[in-house]
């Protein structure tokens, strides 16, 4: 086990009708004025948004709004963010959604007190020195936002879907209530198990550290996520499994599972922004698509890990078992795992290649991913 440091700042809220009391918790913390950042207006619907409202205002906390963030967030809504912030001069942002909401509350929250574009944060030109406090209510379990201090953001003049990664930015609160997210719809559902999943098995897979106690880690979030899938797409108004699924995607991306590992990235991530900011296409069905392709290419360079997951996870003694057995897991649940299935030309390969390319090369992985590779990668989808 390589050495490490585990610092999680953020304070889990887990229940039910934990949201209603936001406006305290986040009052406790010394805030009056803050921006509430939502997406394209379903917490207006279903009677979030008012029970929000009644919370902030019951907590003497004025507020500034930003809505209308979409599933894959854009650098001129966080531009609008940052702008609301400094002319309001408010303390604080609040993020009610699923990640993207929170991703784009945390790259506001960054940008606000910064100087320059805060779009330098993403592309490495600056680093993150400071941030306003975070504040989330999640209604949708996929990216761990919640627990984490990434921020994926694309620019939507280049077509580039970058990252930052902060503790920073980490939520100083986050409220998840598995019954906000009962309202889910199956392929939203479908597409989340594959996010969660990805964020698992890509360190799994890649590390050249990875102890026995995390890879076990690994396995159970895994199995769990395609128990509760299972149960949910039959009854989604399940509340034990539905609180189940939205820990267990907490728990991938929070920092713990890669606690000890060494050598690890995150090359199906990388592929999968790419497919995303040129196609619109949903993050988790992008990945469903990249994942089995990308294991047919790599499984090769760590076998052992590779058979150890077709045993494990699916009781299967090869790792082209296992391979196999993930992908017709993600056709079954109805996320995509070809190109085709997600209306994606093969006459577009070089340019999703080279757009990848970009990321690999700011990620540190530009030799081992030439455009070359990964166009190779996606002709295995």
């Amino acid at each position: 086990m390589d050495a490490f440091t585990y610092y999680n700042p953020t304070r889990i809220e887990f229940g039910r009708e934990k949201e209603n009391n936001i406006g305290s918790m986040i009052a406790e913390q010394g805030i009056t004025r803050l921006l509430l950042v939502y997406g394209t207006g379903s917490i207006k619907k279903n009677g979030l948004y008012e029970r929000i409202i009644s919370s902030l205002k019951n907590a003497g906390i004025t507020y500034e709004e930003l809505d209308g963030v979409v599933s894959n967030p854009l650098l001129s809504r966080v531009h609008d963010g940052i702008d609301r912030v400094k002319s309001h001069d408010l303390q604080a942002v609040l993020g009610v959604g699923g990640g993207s909401v929170v991703d784009s509350a945390k790259a506001i929250a960054a940008g606000a007190l910064y100087e320059g574009d805060v779009w330098d944060f993403f592309i490495q030109k600056a680093s993150i020195t400071e941030a306003l406090p975070v504040y989330a209510v999640m209604t949708l379990a996929a990216t761990a936002s919640e627990m984490n201090g990434n921020s994926v953001v694309m620019n939507d003049a280049t077509k580039q879907k970058y990252s930052i990664s902060s503790v920073l930015v980490n939520p100083k609160i986050s409220v998840i209530n598995p019954e906000l997210m009962m309202s889910v719809t199956p392929e939203y559902l479908a597409y989340s198990a594959a996010d969660i999943i990805a964020h698992t098995i890509e360190v799994y897979f890649t590390a050249t550290v990875h102890p026995h106690f995390q890879s076990r880690l690994v396995e159970s979030i895994i199995k769990t996520v395609i128990e509760t899938t299972e149960i949910l797409l039959k009854d989604p108004l399940n509340y034990d499994a539905r609180a189940e699924f939205a820990w267990a995607s907490t728990q991938a991306l929070n920092g713990l599972t890669n606690s000890g590992t060494g050598g690890g990235n995150f090359p199906n991530h990388m592929i999968e922004h790419a497919l995303s900011a040129l196609f619109n296409i949903a993050h988790g069905a992008g990945l469903s698509i990249v994942i089995p392709a990308w294991m047919k290419w790599y499984q090769g360079q760590n076998p052992a890990q590779f058979e150890r997951f077709a045993k494990e996870v699916f009781g299967l003694g090869t790792a082209n078992e296992g391979i196999a057995a993930l992908e017709s897991w993600f056709s079954s649940i109805g996320t995509p795992v070809t190109l085709a299935e997600a209306d994606i030309p093969t006459e577009r390969i070089a340019e999703i290649a080279d757009n990848a390319h970009g990321l690999a090369v700011l990620w540190g992985m530009g030799t081992q991913y030439s455009s070359q590779t990964i166009a190779t990668i996606l002709k295995n989808a």
